[in-house]
């Protein structure tokens, strides 16, 4: 008599497509209700700002990029403060990972356009621009944006930039010594001044690397509502720079900075002390004061790799007696 043959359960063949089967059903669930999220708290956070005396102009808000992403195109957007600065853009995307729904990255694919009060329009150009977001649920996220090969042209009769065009411009900031101070790097490749102006004049070659990071104390006032910018409504808070530290480079030239504070006065022009250590420090003063004059021969007596101070007061720029510039503005 023959042994009949054995059948073998197939119930071990379908668990494991039940488990992935069920896995993918929580993890769509997970999804929606994350998108139902974002897309909820990205339309209040909008109207609060609206409410705020800000316009914003966006498409419809859509959420898509499952199953691993988070994907908000807002389409044409245009963003402007209360204080008249804006930021346009024909098409803004933002994105976060699923499974990491703190960090958001926005892209902007095309040109960007700049509002400045006063001066006009500045149209961005260049291989994009990507911001970064880090820690959204904290009070001071970590923050970055990064400009690849930036041009900057004015529109129509604006003011130009003071840069008119770079390799790579980055900022980040990042909270700094516990709740009330933010930390700031700011770097900029191959940087050309616009044609006469002040970059442009202190450079040989035309072209200015800097790599500078500071201290913003009082971060709180970050949050001040102000009808002239954000900088002055932190600015008349009490809030400062400190820990300013620097070096620009162009060719063979370098110069170290440095200021323990800097604050705003009520026009926007700095108050306070920078020290600068220059291989040719004639060069710079020239740059700012204009060719020749007494700052800059006192500047050119002094030979090489010498230190200068710079001091901002009454709305100037003084190296010794002498007043050499403007004070550089903040808003």
């Amino acid at each position: 008599m023959t042994d009949a043959p054995v059948r073998h359960s197939r119930r071990g063949l379908i668990v494991p497509f039940l488990i992935v089967g069920l896995i993918l059903a929580a993890w769509t669930v997970w999804w929606f209700v994350l998108a139902r999220q974002v897309e909820t708290r990205a339309t209040a956070q909008l109207d609060t700002l609206r409410q705020a005396g800000w316009t914003i102009e966006t498409a419809p808000l859509s959420v898509d990029g499952w199953p691993f992403r988070v994907r908000l195109d807002l389409g044409e957007t245009r963003v402007v403060a209360p204080s008249g600065h804006g930021l346009e853009t024909p098409r803004l995307i933002a994105e976060a990972n699923a499974w990491a729904p703190l960090t958001w990255v926005a892209i902007a694919p095309d040109d960007l356009t700049l509002t400045r009060p006063d001066k006009g329009q500045v149209r961005i150009e260049g291989d994009g621009a990507r911001m970064s977001l880090t820690g959204i649920d904290r009070p001071w996220p970590r923050f970055a944006l990064e400009l690849i090969r930036p041009t900057f042209v004015p529109v129509g009769e604006a003011e130009a930039f003071p840069i008119s065009r770079a390799a790579h411009i980055s900022l980040e900031t990042k909270p700094g010594h516990g709740d009330q101070a933010v930390d700031v790097l700011f770097q900029m490749v191959d940087g050309r001044g616009r044609a006469g102006g002040p970059v442009d004049s202190v450079t040989d070659s035309g072209l200015l690397s800097a790599r500078v990071e500071l201290r913003m104390e009082n971060a709180a006032g970050l949050r001040t509502p102000s009808d002239d910018g954000l900088m002055a409504g932190w600015s008349r808070t009490g809030g400062r720079f400190t820990h300013l530290r620097g070096i620009l480079e162009s060719g063979d030239d370098r110069a170290l900075i440095e200021s323990e504070s800097l604050s705003a006065r009520e026009d926007g022009r700095l108050d306070g002390r920078i020290s600068l250590r220059a291989d040719r420090p004639a060069a710079v003063v020239a740059g700012l004061a204009g060719r020749g004059g007494g700052a800059a021969k006192m500047a050119g007596s002094a030979g090489r790799d010498v230190a200068l101070t710079l001091e901002f007061r009454d709305g100037r720029a003084w190296l010794g007696p002498f007043a050499v510039a403007p004070a550089p503005r903040l808003f």
